[in-house]
């Protein structure tokens, strides 16, 4: 069996995948991937996702420069959620997020209000021109 055909795919052929960076064990962000994405992140070594707002695969940092190098891909216990192991590419500290922050993961909930509780790295407008 084709190790693409293990992982439980939903009703749109996507299934869901954590980005967490190597040296921190940081969250970095939530995305999606199809069959083409994944076989291209083993493939690489680089993260390729499902972008469902634009309908089309994203290799992560095409536009920003900020590229996720894989380590590792592992799937959960049900086949159906993957999780990258990541080293966060083109700006130190890494940025993840296209708010210019290190993580998408950066409100937290205090006191029934949500707070951004890390700092923006790089106008996003700069990395974006």
């Amino acid at each position: 069996m084709d190790w693409l055909d293990q992982v439980k795919w939903d009703d749109k052929g996507l299934v869901p995948v954590i980005a967490q960076e190597r040296g921190t064990g940081d969250v970095l962000m939530f995305a999606w991937m199809n069959r083409e994405a994944l076989a291209l992140t083993a493939e690489r070594g680089q993260a390729v996702y499902w972008s469902r707002s634009r309908g089309k695969l994203w290799h992560k940092g095409e536009e920003s420069g900020h590229f996720q190098q894989v380590h590792s891909i592992r799937m959960d216990c049900d086949n159906d959620v993957l999780l990258l192991t990541i080293t966060q590419l083109g700006h130190d500290p890494g940025i993840a997020c296209h708010t210019g922050r290190h993580s998408c993961f950066f409100q937290s909930l205090k006191d029934g209000v949500w707070t951004a509780t890390e700092p923006v790295l790089k106008d996003p407008k700069a990395i974006y021109e």
